[in-house]
């Protein structure tokens, strides 16, 4: 048994020494473990590095990018429906058999243009009428005036004349209201929706004719947690992303604030805005609507840079020319960067590459990256 013990630690300390002598980031590692003080060897040989990197008066070769200043961003997302910026039903006034119709179906009307004409002979007839009505009464007025200052024409007469000739008036603008009414005019400039009407069908009085729709914007309702009520104001940019059209990102404004938040499910209505001039969107389209908040200005250090340990993450800051691990917390991540919380300066330079070698209070220098590659440093990365 004692000769099977003895074997096994020569074949330990033998797959051992093989690791140092070829694996160039074992010396580190164990000095980290406490191994190479055990038995007394040293962590680096003096003028040369443990990957066997040519160095300057003992110095590591490493390559560096600086601290920046960088902010947590809150972002919220919310589902949204999509409305048209303005929309009208049209509606018929008064009932009747359809004679006219001044547009098509989904085509663009033009405020004040014609949408419908119903049959209106009658009416045309009793503004004929009422016409021949008010001119015999202006011509009796002013008859009456005439003879007025003979003493011919008594006060009553005169007041009769003036009354007769108010009623005419009064009966001229009523028939024609009842013809104005006969004719539909549009209110607004907009896109018409398909309509099931055709000249010769009939309508009755609040039928709906026609729904005509402004999508030059669109307006997107959607809620937002009450924690970023503060934060929200009118006129901020948003953006946009159409459920149908993942793709497609639009950038918007927040047009309108709701005032109460809804107790309910804590949530503040807010209406955003989008141009549509492209005339992609319609009304009543799905939105997958973001808002950015500025957040918490902290330290950003490049991705790289970010070393893990039993204790945590740390990073290797280079000061007086030597390497110094400090502590982060990490806050956000990135594509790019990552924000911290570390007892760092802006401009700081932290190790990216070369970091499998350091140890606290080595001496470095700091080469460009591709120095560090032509030294044959190149990247050591976790």
């Amino acid at each position: 048994m004692l000769r099977q013990l003895a074997l096994s630690a020569l074949v330990v300390l033998g797959t051992l020494a093989l690791w140092v002598a070829y694996v160039p980031s074992a010396k580190p590692v164990l000095d980290r473990m406490g191994v190479l003080d055990m038995f007394g060897i040293e962590a680096t040989a003096p003028g040369a590095g443990d990957t066997g990197q040519p160095r300057r008066g003992g110095a590591t070769a490493v390559v560096v990018e600086e601290v920046a200043e960088g902010r947590i961003s809150d972002r919220v997302a919310s589902i949204g429906d999509g409305k048209a910026l303005r929309t009208v039903n049209v509606r018929a006034k008064a009932a009747g058999e359809v004679m006219e119709l001044g547009f098509e179906d989904g085509a663009h009307i033009e405020a004040d243009s014609l949408i419908l004409r119903l049959e209106d002979e009658a009416e045309r007839i009793a503004v004929e009428r009422a016409r021949l009505m008010l001119e015999d009464a202006r011509d009796e007025a002013r008859r009456l005036a005439r003879l007025e200052n003979t003493g011919a024409v008594t006060e009553v007469s005169r007041r009769a004349a003036d009354l007769a000739l108010r009623t005419a008036e009064l009966a001229l603008r009523e028939a024609q209201f009842d013809l104005d009414r006969r004719s539909v005019f549009a209110p607004i400039s907009g896109w018409a929706g398909v309509v099931d009407l055709a000249v010769g069908d009939s309508v009755s009085a609040q039928d709906m004719l026609v729904t005509i729709t402004d999508r030059s914007q669109i307006l997107i309702d959607f809620r937002v947690p009450e924690r970023v009520v503060g934060q929200i104001t009118q006129g901020m940019p948003l953006e946009a992303r159409p459920l149908a059209m993942p793709d497609t990102v639009l950038k918007g404004t927040v047009h309108a604030i709701d005032n109460v938040v809804d107790p309910a499910s804590r949530t503040l209505r807010v209406q955003g805005r989008l141009a549509n001039d492209a005339d992609r969107l319609r009304a009543g389209m799905a939105f997958e609507v973001i808002l950015r908040f500025p957040g918490e200005a902290l330290t950003s250090v490049d991705p790289l840079s970010v070393q893990w340990s039993a204790e945590g993450a740390y990073v290797w800051a280079v000061r007086e020319g030597k390497a110094a691990r400090v502590p982060v917390t990490i806050r956000q991540r990135n594509a790019d960067s990552v924000i911290v919380e570390a007892d760092l300066e802006i401009g700081e330079p932290l190790v990216t590459e070369g970091v499998q070698t350091l140890r606290q209070g080595i001496e470095v220098r700091i080469v460009a990256p591709q120095a560090a590659l032509a030294t044959g440093s190149g990247p050591d990365r976790l």
